[in-house]
């Protein structure tokens, strides 16, 4: 594990291991044992129905109540289930009386894997204190679910985790890549990954230093990263959300050092926070990151907080929110720096020797589908669109996405009622909505697959009685944004993706 020793013994790690397996210690058996609704009241905070489910006293019960519900069990019933000398010398367990409790949290993460991080704050043992240290390593939540589910699942060579933490990236990387590095600004992160990396039965190149420092020089197939993205006012008071940079620095760093991480076409995955600073625009801003570095780039806003629920969110979350001076110096720093709001986002990026695409778009409704096929549907589309001319973007046939509908809104006047708007929308997929004209309408509504964009115009033309040539002139880059949006499938040539 590159130096880096890991919180138990390999022997002991591996007697832990067999010991979970022999439980059905596995994301499935815990969902077999208490249930889907118990499991999503756990979710929720409320453990009363996995408790219940748990009052047999099987190694996988006990094992249960420990570390999904966070109870004390007896310490005859723990030894029955894991191995409890080496797990108290570790601090996984803690004594607690005659019985024991976790002192980490040891989750299951698919069949075979589990992750080991620190307690969160609302499992910390009354007496810790309800804030969390500054070098708490967090484990797995919505942000590490969400980049995990966007990340594009391709095999490749060589891949990287910036700023890994407790290893979540790292364990879903060894899945198709055939070499992980991981990397972390702190020595007690890394120990973590590298025990979630022995307790799954997986070995990586774990590297202590700053994102993308201990690497420099070298380049991957594939880089992603949850790094601490959180704009505020702390200077690295906490390493799993404070970077030490100012504002989003951090994730314009990430960005720009993306040309020199990636392999020709290796892409580049990460969440980010952007600033919405008073009198700029943020798409500009976070388009600015990758502005001449030769990148495709993707970056999707799916959220926006204004300051003060943002600011809450963030000391709530270290167990920080019953102090009001820090609320308060969260909310004079954005002010100070007119910091209106603050956006959430996925940022994929691309390297190429063609000429780049940069898009950033505000995409916050509900999304079928996992995002990292949609992302690789994005870089097919691209590439697709790379290879055609606008003549050549005429003379293709084209059906439209299965999910698309036409939506019209009518008004009411003196002669009843007249359609005043009409909105292509995908029902399913990105659920992107478009605001069309009657003829683009009719163009849409005719790629059925039979005829070429170049045929219809003719019919168009003589229909709406305009030229033929200026429909074809403004043609081009409507058929380009509707095709990179997944609105037309081409059947010619090259299969699309269409997310």
């Amino acid at each position: 594990m590159t130096g880096t020793t890991a919180l138990l013994p390999g022997d002991d790690l591996a007697r832990l291991r067999a010991a979970l397996s022999a439980a059905d210690f596995t994301a499935t058996g815990v969902a077999a044992r208490i249930g889907p609704e118990a499991a999503a009241a756990v979710n929720r905070g409320d453990h009363r129905a996995a408790l219940r489910a748990t009052a047999g006293g099987t190694p996988l019960d006990t094992l249960v109540r420990l570390y999904v519900c966070g109870q004390a069990v007896p310490a005859d019933a723990a030894g029955a289930a894991v191995p409890v000398a080496p797990l108290l010398a570790g601090g996984l367990l803690v004594a607690d009386g005659g019985a024991v409790r976790a002192g980490v949290d040891l989750e299951p993460y698919g069949d075979g894997c589990w992750v080991v991080a620190d307690l969160p704050a609302a499992a910390r043992p009354r007496g810790a204190g309800t804030a969390l240290p500054a070098d708490h390593v967090l484990g797995v939540g919505g942000a590490s679910r969400m980049l995990g589910a966007a990340t594009v699942r391709h095999p490749v060579a060589s891949a990287l985790d910036l700023g890994t933490g407790c290893g979540i990236q790292a364990l879903d990387l060894a899945r198709h890549a055939a070499r992980v590095t991981a990397t972390d600004v702190s020595a007690r992160a890394l120990r973590f990954a590298a025990t979630t990396a022995a307790l799954s039965g997986q070995s990586w190149e774990l590297l202590p230093g700053d994102l993308a420092r201990p690497v420099a020089g070298r380049r991957f197939d594939l880089v992603v990263s949850n790094p601490p993205f959180v704009v505020g006012p702390g200077a690295g008071t906490h390493a799993y959300r404070d970077s030490g940079r100012a504002g989003d620095a951090v994730c314009a760093q990430l960005a720009a050092a993306a040309p020199g991480l990636l392999t020709e076409g290796g892409t580049m995955q990460f969440l980010a926070n952007w600033a919405h600073v008073r009198g700029e625009d943020w798409a500009d801003r976070v388009a600015g990151w990758v502005e001449g570095a030769g990148l495709d780039a993707w970056v999707v806003q799916r959220e926006v907080s204004d300051p003060l629920s943002y600011a809450r969110l963030w000391l709530a979350d270290a167990g920080q929110e019953h102090d009001p001076h820090l609320l308060a110096a969260w909310l004079d720093w954005y002010d100070a720096h007119r910091i209106e709001a603050v956006g959430f986002g996925l940022v994929n990026l691309r390297r190429t020797d063609a000429a780049p695409v940069v898009r950033v778009e505000d995409l916050r409704q509900p999304v079928e589908g996992r995002w990292g096929d949609h992302v690789a549907a994005w870089w097919a589309r691209q590439d697709w669109l790379r290879g055609r001319d606008a003549e050549g973007l005429l003379r293709t046939r084209y059906r439209t996405a299965p999910e698309l509908r036409l939506e019209q809104s009518a008004a009411r006047g003196a002669d009843g009622w007249a359609v005043d708007r009409q909105l292509l929308a995908l029902h399913g997929g990105l659920g992107r909505r478009e605001e069309v004209d009657p003829v683009l309408v009719a163009l849409v509504g005719g790629c059925d697959g039979t005829a070429t964009v170049a045929d219809q115009l003719a019919v168009l033309a003589a229909a709406y009685d305009v030229p033929a040539a200026a429909l074809a002139g403004v043609a081009g880059p409507v058929l380009a944004r509707l095709v990179e949006r997944g609105v037309l499938v081409p059947v010619e040539g090259d299969v699309v993706g269409a997310a």
